[in-house]
Order: structure tokens, then C-alpha cells, then sequence
């Protein structure tokens, strides 16, 4: 690697799910920023569907509708994209008012926030194993502790950290490797439920090490060092970036 650039993507091409806007478009933007061809799966119909006030930025991205809930739709989707070097999964929701306590919730978030990881990612081990690729999964610290009003979420998340380290030591030896980022308190659309409270907002501040909320821009960074040489040895690992909160 010496005098070569190890985050320089130029010449690869990376796919983010849940890439059209928050966390997820961050670390779109991100790859495209070093250099890859980044593709983006959503949910709505058209790149032009999503606004800068959702915390979007397509320009750049070529973005595709695609429901990674339906594994058929996902196998069908993957059909069209013959090669990838990274596919990094950050598609998520969540139900507020309790609603996650209720059968429909759960089903919705564990749908999107657990199945689908493992839909796209059975569909793309193929590619990355040509690639000798990286896959990325994005959780949560909720992951790491309990979560009184969102079951659903926080068995989710706890559940994408341990489907990491599962599908690294099964995929290592195809040259694939997963690994994992479980963001903190980041300022996204997902999370203006505290962000439009100021009570609520200052409370979580007061629990962050750094006193403030991460950027999306900032999951980026991690993402691009988790899918390039730098971490070569890494495998089945989930980084927390969180400011210091689960401390």
C-alpha cells in the first residue's frame, strides 16, 4: 500500500441500502466523495421524490425503488447489478406510541430492520465473493442496551450485531468481509422525536461524552474505513459511533 491512497474507491462500486437519505445517504455520499460508482436502494419511486429537508442528497447517486423486505424483489433487483465491491445495509424504521408492543409493529420493524439484512445480504454474497467485496451492516446501539418503548427496534438491532459476527466467520473464508457500524444519538429524520423536543434534546446532549449528535457525514467516514485495506483484518466486527454514549 505504500504511496497509494487506502480510502481512494476509485474504480469500485458500492451499493447502499437505505441510502436515499439520513445515515445512509451519508455514507452513499461518503463512497462517492472517494471515488466509487454508488448505487442506492429506497423506497419511494423516483431519486426527485426526496428532499434536502429529509436529509437527502442524490446528486450523484443512482438511485432504484426496490422493498428489501421482499426477498424476491431483492433477488430480482440483485440480478441487475452483476458486480459490487460493497454493499452496505442501512435500511431501518421504527414505531413510536408503543406501537412496536403491537403484532403489526413488530412484524413491520423486524421486516425491515432484521429480515431484509439477510435478504440482501444472501443476495449479493455471490458478487462480493467475486470482489473479494466488503458488507457493511448498520444497527444501532440500541442493539447494546434496552429500549422501554421499542422492543421491536432494539431486538432488531441486537439481532443485525449478532447476524455481523455470524456472517463473518461464515463468509471469511470466500473472501467476503462483514462487519458492522452501531451508530449513537445522529441527527436524522429518525430521530427528530428527540431532536424536536428541546427538554428531550438537552437530556441526551448531558449523556453524550462530546455533548453533541454525530452527522451522518461522520457514519461515513467509518463506513469507508471499515471497507477498505485499512481493516483487512477485521472481520465480523461492529464499530460504535456514539460519542461516547454507551460508556
Amino acid at each position: 500500500m505504500t504511496g497509494a491512497n487506502p480510502l481512494d474507491f476509485t474504480g469500485k462500486t458500492a451499493l447502499v441500502v437505505g441510502g436515499s437519505s439520513g445515515i445512509g445517504n451519508g455514507i452513499a455520499r461518503a463512497f462517492l466523495d472517494a471515488g466509487a460508482q454508488v448505487l442506492v436502494w429506497g423506497t419511494r419511486p423516483d431519486a426527485a421524490d426526496y428532499s434536502a429537508s429529509e436529509g437527502s442528497d442524490l446528486a450523484g447517486l443512482l438511485y432504484s425503488q426496490v422493498d428489501a423486505a421482499d426477498w424476491d424483489g431483492v433477488e430480482r433487483a440483485a440480478r441487475d447489478i452483476p458486480a459490487v465491491d460493497i454493499v452496505v445495509l442501512c435500511q431501518g424504521t421504527v414505531v413510536y406510541g408503543r406501537g412496536e408492543f403491537e403484532r403489526d409493529g413488530w412484524d413491520r420493524v423486524m421486516g425491515v430492520n432484521l429480515d431484509s439484512l439477510m435478504a440482501c445480504a444472501r443476495a449479493f454474497r455471490p458478487a462480493l465473493r467475486d470482489s473479494a467485496g466488503s458488507l457493511i451492516i448498520v444497527s444501532s446501539i440500541s442493539g447494546y442496551q434496552a429500549n422501554r418503548g421499542n422492543p421491536a427496534y432494539a431486538a432488531s438491532k441486537a439481532g443485525a450485531i449478532g447476524l455481523t459476527r455470524t456472517l463473518g466467520q461464515a463468509w471469511a473464508p470466500d473472501g467476503i468481509r462483514v462487519n458492522g457500524i452501531a451508530p449513537g444519538m445522529v441527527a436524522t429524520k429518525l430521530t427528530k422525536v428527540t431532536t424536536d423536543h428541546p427538554g428531550r434534546l438537552d437530556r441526551t446532549l448531558a449523556a453524550i461524552p462530546l455533548g453533541r449528535m454525530g452527522q451522518p457525514s461522520e457514519l461515513g467516514s467509518a463506513a469507508l474505513f471499515l471497507a477498505s485495506p485499512l481493516a483487512s483484518y477485521v472481520i465480523g466486527h461492529t464499530l460504535v459511533v456514539d460519542g461516547g454514549l454507551l460508556l
